[in-house]
């Protein structure tokens, strides 16, 4: 693979990579590949966090251990797609002049994600996209992250994809092979990190029927919503002995839904928006979840959880296939008849509650780093891909 000029200078000095988050989901993807970076002789890692999100970004950080080289602060409130775009594109490309990096390394479907990637093209400097390939084949579902990912996949030089599936897409998409590597995703990484030796959160002792509820993405604004929390009523009038807990987003749009319809409900705690431990307890708590959240998906596959996704389209398909989660979009009835046949049919549930390897084992991380390696020049051989497995036990990074 031609490397360029990043090749000879990596023999004499090590690799400047700058890598860019904007929103909690990347920096919960990123802090595990950070870290392996940082350990490694062979980088010398410079971090840029944007502030697409402010105070849900900071609890992650914390979590990780994480401190930004540089924070563009770009978040205001009631701020328009449009407006990031202009601000992340205004803010990085001072620090990628002033840094020099050999490559920029960018994560996901964000805003930031694809804003970094273009600010990188413009500078001339070469990028690496982690979970690169996931596709609904919708560029307005979901909205904008479809779109971004898209996009940020022809501005990327090297494609970090988490399934075999997600390499396909790209290599539909004329996307060179050899630039291609299947690592599995770094979220998994984090989970396994958060999981070490984590007890039972107390706020979820002794709830057999818990349905955690997350719903925020820009698609399901208004109307859309409205009729999930109607299938929620549903779903607790049908079902006595289920509660719920839903971490309701900050946004005003998807705030003022769920407080004006469920503040009350005895079996109902809306709660602020977890940080990341008491996400991965709640996830490992939970009976049933129910989201519109794409990484949501996979935690949940690896946990055993089944998940109702609130979606028509999902990229992650894998989980589809196998059974660990189904799509049920926003129509009450329908969600509702899904729901109710995880809580009273018990052979329902069991074929859907499988812990399964299909979007990593925790050496995401790892096989990205080797990755560059073998890109730089100072590995002879490709790292080997990672393969999905349908029997997994959570846990069980073997």
């Amino acid at each position: 693979m031609d490397s360029g000029n990043s090749v000879k200078r990596a023999e004499t000095r090590r690799t400047k990579a700058i890598v860019v988050f904007g929103t909690r989901p990347e920096a919960i993807k990123m802090a595990p590949l950070l870290t392996a970076l940082s350990q490694s002789k062979f980088f010398e890692v410079k971090s840029v966090a944007t502030g697409q999100h402010r105070r849900i970004l900071n609890q992650v950080l914390s979590f990780f251990g994480i401190k930004p080289d540089y924070d563009l602060k770009i978040m205001t409130r009631g701020q328009s797609l449009a407006e990031i775009t202009n601000r992340v594109l205004k803010g990085l490309i001072p620090i990628i002049n002033r840094e020099s990096p050999d490559l920029l390394i960018v994560q996901g479907d964000t805003t930031t994600t694809f804003v970094s990637g273009l600010a990188a093209f413009y500078s001339g400097v070469k990028v690496a996209h982690i979970e690169a390939g996931l596709r609904t084949g919708d560029k307005r579902h979901p909205f904008p992250e479809e779109i971004n990912r898209v996009l940020t996949t022809h501005l990327a030089d090297w494609h970090f994809a988490p399934t075999p599936e997600a390499k396909a897409n790209l290599v539909r998409e004329n996307i060179l092979p050899e630039s291609i590597f299947v690592t599995g995703n770094t979220v998994i990484d984090a989970l396994f990190h958060c999981l070490a030796g984590q007890a039972l959160h107390p706020r979820f002792a002794g709830k057999e029927r818990l349905i955690l509820v997350t719903a925020h993405r820009r698609e399901n604004w208004g109307e859309p919503l409205e009729r999930i929390v109607t299938a929620l009523k549903g779903i607790l009038k049908a079902s006595p002995e289920a509660e719920m807990i839903i971490p309701v987003h900050p946004n005003p749009r998807v705030r003022e839904v769920f407080y004006s319809q469920l503040a009350g409900e005895p079996r109902v705690q809306l709660v602020r928006p977890f940080d990341y431990q008491e996400m991965v307890a709640a996830l490992s708590a939970a009976y049933l979840i129910i989201t519109d959240s794409g990484g949501i998906q996979e935690e949940a596959a690896a946990l055993g959880k089944p998940v109702l996704v609130l979606r028509e389209t999902t990229e992650r398909p894998e989980g589809a296939r196998v059974g660990t989660i189904k799509l049920v979009g926003t129509q009450p009835e329908r969600i509702l008849v899904e729901a109710t046949r995880l809580l009273r049919d018990q052979n329902a549930y069991r074929e859907m509650a499988q812990g399964v390897k299909l979007y990593g084992d925790g050496k995401a991380s790892a096989r990205i780093v080797a990755g560059l390696l073998y890109i730089f020049g100072l590995a002879k051989s490709r790292p080997v891909d990672f393969e999905p497995k349908n029997n997994f036990e959570a846990g069980d990074t073997d």
